[in-house]
């Protein structure tokens, strides 16, 4: 690492957790595209390590046509199975099938005048909320406010969004700081602490 910074424990496996600890997770995005990028992340991370989707992450991008809500939902029954035959692609039909669902699912939300991002930040009223863990402690699998999220896109539609993946998606679009308080990453090591604490 060459640095002397404390990092949460889980980031120090790999210099892909590293990085991605360091720059993207807990880091708040409101943008919509990019909250539903993560969702499809968080499909295929369903069941598999997160080190193995970082890995493959350009590789799966790259699949099903960068993440694109527009371009997905009209991916047919021979764009699957084109998909599924990229090179290093994680071979799931069931979750190419629900990111195609769930970019359907997210076009239908637009024409509501729905945003999905607004969904995510709804659950924790709009601002993030704040661990107060010390680095040492467990993270909760779910919380109420996943369960609460999960309810409400599985009423819109959307599948694979369990209330574990609704906190993981919630963890890595900053809608939750789940960083140590130790951790150099942590909201009041950042910036002085923006949101209400957990």
């Amino acid at each position: 690492m060459g640095d002397d910074k404390v990092r949460c424990p889980w980031a120090l496996q790999d210099p892909l957790y590293i990085q991605y600890h360091d720059q993207e997770w807990g880091t708040p995005e409101r943008d919509e595209l990019k909250v539903f990028q993560h969702l499809c992340l968080e499909v295929f991370q369903f069941g598999l390590s997160w080190l193995l989707i970082l890995k493959r992450r350009p590789f799966l991008m790259r699949a099903l046509l960068d993440f694109e809500p527009m371009r997905l939902a009209e991916m047919d029954e021979e764009g699957v199975m084109a998909a599924l035959q990229m090179p290093m692609m994680i071979r799931s039909p069931a979750k190419v099938l629900g990111v195609v669902n769930n970019a359907r699912a997210l076009l239908r939300m637009w024409d509501r005048g729905l945003s999905l991002s607004d969904q995510v930040w709804s659950a924790v009223g709009g601002v993030p909320i704040v661990s107060r863990r010390s680095i040492r402690e467990p993270l909760p699998p779910s919380t109420e406010e996943s369960r609460a999220l999960s309810r409400r896109l599985k009423s819109l539609g959307f599948v694979f969004t369990g209330p574990v993946v609704c906190y993981s998606l919630m963890q890595a679009v900053g809608a939750v700081d789940d960083h140590g308080v130790e951790c150099f990453r942590h909201s009041f090591n950042r910036n002085g602490g923006v949101g209400h604490g957990a």
